[in-house]
């Protein structure tokens, strides 16, 4: 695959706006950004011959933007269940279905978790994502996986280390 072209260009996009969601701390950022994302996606597995990947990306697009302003459990099955019928409709079979495993996991996050609990999960998907991308030679979204498990570790500690510091700047302000 030459690393030069028009879908590894559009991987590299993907990438950028990736790593840059997943370095926010803010829920909200993160949303948007991952969302500029997944539409870029849509595009880079289209050219790469993988439609069950594209339209995962392409309702994951979707309910990440609609995530970053609401929290819904009928959001969040509406979510897997779009990604379950496009996948069938485009006859999804085999390794095809890691991105939609990837997909419905972040759905589910994304709708119904907040802060570490919704990374934890998020971090599972990219698992999933970042094995559908080395199956279909994607060279931008490998290493965008790769740097988004990275990342998202990165941020999850740094939360669990902020929360544990305020929580311990509480109990001595309690105690004092």
């Amino acid at each position: 695959m030459d690393p030069l072209s028009p879908a590894q260009l559009l991987g590299y996009l993907a990438l950028v706006f990736g790593v840059s969601g997943f370095l926010q701390r803010d829920d909200r950022r993160l949303k948007l950004l991952v969302a500029a994302e997944c539409f870029v996606l849509v595009a880079h597995f289209a050219l790469l011959g993988r439609p069950s990947a594209s339209t995962s990306a392409l309702v994951s697009g979707f309910r990440t933007g609609l995530s970053a302003w609401y929290r819904s459990v009928w959001l969040a099955a509406a979510a897997v269940l779009a990604t379950l019928g496009l996948a069938v409709a485009v006859g999804t079979t085999g390794t095809g279905w890691i991105p939609v495993l990837g997909s419905s996991l972040g759905g589910i996050a994304l709708f119904t978790l907040r802060g570490i609990p919704m990374r934890l999960v998020v971090l599972v998907s990219t698992f999933c994502w970042l094995a559908n991308d080395v199956l279909a030679g994607s060279i931008g979204g490998t290493v965008l996986e790769s740097l988004i498990a990275t990342a998202s570790i990165s941020t999850i500690v740094r939360m669990a280390l902020a929360a544990r510091a305020e929580a311990s700047a509480e109990t001595e302000g309690a105690a004092g």
